[in-house]
């Protein structure tokens, strides 16, 4: 490129391809330059004050790069800058230029600009099969069709140059859009024209016959006739030749005559306008080549940054073209088709061809591909000519009739079609983030339709000419297809089956989330819950908490997760998606067990402290007692310091240790007389064990938990897995006694050399019991009294 530049005798022009190039060199580097940073903060693009001696170049081009990837904290993306490639640099350079034509003086200038119009015009006619056309170059794509709204008006109202609005006051007009037209393309008409929103027509699409996304003929010819009996004036219709949202096209050729019919102006704009360029073409798109005005949007089909969209129309007289602002005297105003002039020669008429070609088969490739795979539905009907695939997961429940489905029945749809539209919805959200993740290149979108629901959308000739995208990501994409197909499949069954059985377990109740991909969402609900509030509960939020880290120590191949509930503050369990065939009984059983158990355990902990508390303060007072007696008993002069330890050594007193155990399982206060005088601590009442609430059901070796077990194999005789079923039931049944735990209380001070119970040698329950490996209940020495003993059985998850 450097030495076509010195062929160029305008130094200047020679000196903006230089500085374009190294300016967009510079900027391309920007990903590299971030990652060997990895991470530093960029403190450049502070705002600051104006600096009076000026930057240079590179100190501008260096603070542009900041502005744009500075935000980008883990991986900056610099896609489109990388694939713009050399004709995008080309566009690029057409803004430039324009600013640089623009210092020409008037007549050079108006010369250059007719001819840049002129040549642009002409070939976009000649590409796009549209003879005798005029263009229109804007950089709002929805302005175009307002300027031809105006050109409407000013061509059926002759007295709205003079009148004004009080012509349309007289005889309203109307606009026909389809149902299926882009969002916010009425809105945007009346606010340009100044019209009141009656003047806009929906016109709805089929329902019995053909395309629900195209437009219904027959409905609208009986809109404009009821238009017409009213007083009002049909004034213009939009087709599409390629919905926004499928990309499906309407009866254009029908509609064509029943324009011509009733006067009215025919505008048609869509995706599949591109098709237009190639040698074949279908009837439907062929016919938007005889309609009064079409939008073309030539940047994303061809992958070029920043070039104009285009509208080509057909009119006779240049006066009402210049009124409704569809032409113009200004040479800034030619100058907007500068990028795409130069774009196009650099392209040439073959690029411009293999590219839309490209994107067509890209598209072919793709519809071929998932007509094979089960499970998945196309929206598309006519597929040999759209080149847009919008794609869905689809597969009946359980249980559902299709009938029904296709019959709306009001009683039914909440119960059978709506339960399933929800879940298959949440189902391709979930795929269609996983495709967009793993495949970037395919350029997916995920849109939720009215009827359909939620369905994944590939339109190559929108996003491949920027994405680079190539037969390879289409193939990978069929993959990724094929590869999560089993994951949905297996979690849609699996969704009713654990509703059921959430709603048969008392103290769960499922959730309707239709928002979440996984198998459901299920609450406990404890003791305290109260039902009808939809505050944060504090207490059903721990228990969800601890109930939450369980199911994560099973390591199992599911996936949990803690979350608000859907319409509510209250927490509850998200259970993922299941990739095999899950016992869901023992899944909710497991979740009710453990819930129940961590709540019991709270329970029991909270009344322990509390009883605990109590004890320790009767003690405390019977001690003081006690105390008090003692010192009736010794009298007064033994209580003084000097004189007290002469009586003693003369007459010492016989004291009895007469300490409290506290007894948790009978809540009463004992004397520890028996245990000072025979040093064995004594049992009391031994209550029965506490059972355990994990019921985990015995597992193969290597077999996870909440898996089925493998019927009828022949890897392992039904002997030997009896045998290792009955070892690691003994595994799950540990024998051992009872577990105690013991406090006292006493006032050494009071009674010194006596002997403690640690200096006992007889084996007495506290000997007897069975520690658990996953002991951690808090040890209840650290409460502040350390002689006060207590025995109880404490469960061991505590």
């Amino acid at each position: 490129m450097d030495a076509s530049l010195k062929k160029i005798a305008d130094p200047t022009l020679a000196e903006m391809g230089k500085n374009l190039k190294e300016a967009m060199k510079m900027l391309e580097d920007s990903q590299r330059k971030a990652e060997e940073e990895n991470g530093k903060k960029i403190t450049g693009d502070i705002p600051g004050p104006l600096q009076g001696s000026g930057q240079d170049m590179v100190s501008i081009l260096q603070l542009v790069q900041n502005l744009m990837h500075g935000d980008e904290d883990e991986e900056p993306q610099s896609t489109r800058i990388q694939n713009i490639g050399e004709q995008g640099h080309i566009a690029l350079l057409g803004h430039s230029l324009g600013a640089y034509i623009s210092t020409l003086d008037k007549e050079k200038l108006r010369k250059l600009t007719t001819r840049i119009l002129s040549d642009t015009t002409l070939w976009l006619c000649r590409i796009f099969r549209y003879e005798n056309g005029c263009a229109y170059f804007h950089e709002e794509e929805r302005e175009g069709l307002a300027k031809i709204c105006r050109l409407a008006i000013h061509s059926r109202y002759e007295d709205f140059v003079v009148d004004g609005f009080n012509v349309l006051y007289n005889k309203k007009p109307v606009i026909y859009l389809s149902a299926a037209a882009r969002p916010g393309l009425g809105q945007y008409l009346c606010n340009q024209l100044g019209l009141p929103f009656p003047c806009l027509c929906r016109v709805p699409c089929n329902t019995m016959f053909g395309s629900q996304h195209q437009m219904d003929v027959a409905f609208l010819e009986k809109l404009i006739k009821d238009d017409i009996d009213r007083g009002k004036l049909p004034l213009l219709l939009v087709a599409n030749a390629g919905t926004a949202a499928v990309g499906h096209t309407d009866k254009i050729g029908r509609l064509k005559e029943l324009c011509e019919q009733y006067g009215i102006w025919l505008h048609v704009e869509g995706v599949n306008l591109a098709t237009l360029a190639l040698g074949y073409v279908s009837s439907s798109v062929l016919a938007a080549t005889k309609c009064d005005s079409m939008t073309l949007t030539p940047g994303p089909w061809l992958g070029l940054p920043a070039v104009p969209a285009v509208t080509l129309y057909k009119h006779d007289d240049p006066a009402l073209t210049l009124v409704a602002g569809l032409t113009s005297n200004k040479p800034a105003d030619k100058l907007r088709a500068l990028p795409l002039w130069l774009s196009l020669q650099y392209l040439g008429l073959d690029g411009i061809v293999e590219r839309i070609k490209h994107a067509c088969q890209l598209s072919q490739r793709l519809q071929e591909s998932l007509k094979k795979v089960n499970h998945i539905k196309i929206l598309v009907e006519d597929e040999l000519s759209s080149p847009v695939v919008v794609f869905r997961f689809c597969q009946e429940l359980p249980g559902s009739d299709p009938v029904l489905k296709a019959i709306p029945v009001p009683n039914m749809a909440p119960s059978v079609v709506g339960r399933e539209r929800h879940s298959c919805d949440a189902l391709n959200r979930w795929l269609g983030e996983q495709l967009k993740q793993l495949v970037p290149a395919s350029g997916l979108t995920v849109m939720d339709l009215e009827v359909e629901g939620v369905c994944i959308r590939f339109s190559p000739l929108m996003t491949a000419a920027v994405s680079g995208t190539r037969g390879e990501d289409v193939d990978q994409l069929v993959s990724c297809v094929q590869s999560r197909l089993p994951v949905l499949t297996c979690t849609l069954q699996l969704r009713e089956e654990f509703k059921q059985e959430v709603t048969a377990t008392a103290g769960l109740l499922h959730i309707d989330d239709p928002n979440w991909p996984g198998i459901g969402v299920v609450r406990y609900e404890h003791a305290n819950d109260d039902k009808s509030s939809l505050k944060l509960d504090p207490e059903g939020e721990k228990i969800h908490a601890g109930l939450l880290k369980k199911l994560n120590e099973l390591e199992s191949d599911l996936t949990f997760k803690m979350g608000p509930e859907y319409k509510s503050m209250k927490s509850c369990i998200y259970v993922g998606m299941a990739s095999d065939d899950v016992d869901i009984s023992e899944l909710v059983e497991t979740i009710a067990v453990t819930a129940r158990e961590i709540e019991e355990n709270s329970r029991l902990l909270e009344n322990m402290t509390e009883v605990v508390r109590k004890g320790i303060q009767e003690a405390q007072v019977q001690l003081q007692k006690a105390n008090e007696e003692r010192l009736l008993e010794e009298g007064v002069l033994r209580q003084i310091p000097v004189v007290g330890s002469v009586l003693n050594w003369f007459s010492p007193v016989q004291a009895s240790q007469k300490g409290r155990t506290f007894n948790l399982t009978a809540g009463s206060l004992e004397s520890t007389e028996h245990t000072y005088v025979y040093k064995v601590q004594g049992t009391g009442v031994t209550p029965p064990q506490t059972p355990s609430g994990t019921r985990t059901k015995p597992r193969l070796p290597g077999q996870k938990p909440f898996k089925r077990s493998l019927r009828g194999s022949d890897a392992l005789s039904e002997t030997s897995s009896v045998s290792h079923i009955e070892d690691l039931e003994n595994m799950e049944h540990p024998s051992g006694g009872p577990e105690q735990v013991a406090l006292e209380t006493s006032s050494p001070e009071l009674h010194p050399g006596a002997p403690t119970p640690q200096d006992a040698e007889q084996p007495g329950a506290l000997q007897n019991r069975t520690q658990s490996p996953e002991d951690d209940r808090p040890q209840m020495k650290k409460r502040g009294c350390r002689d006060f003993r207590c025995t109880h059985p404490v469960n061991s998850h505590l």
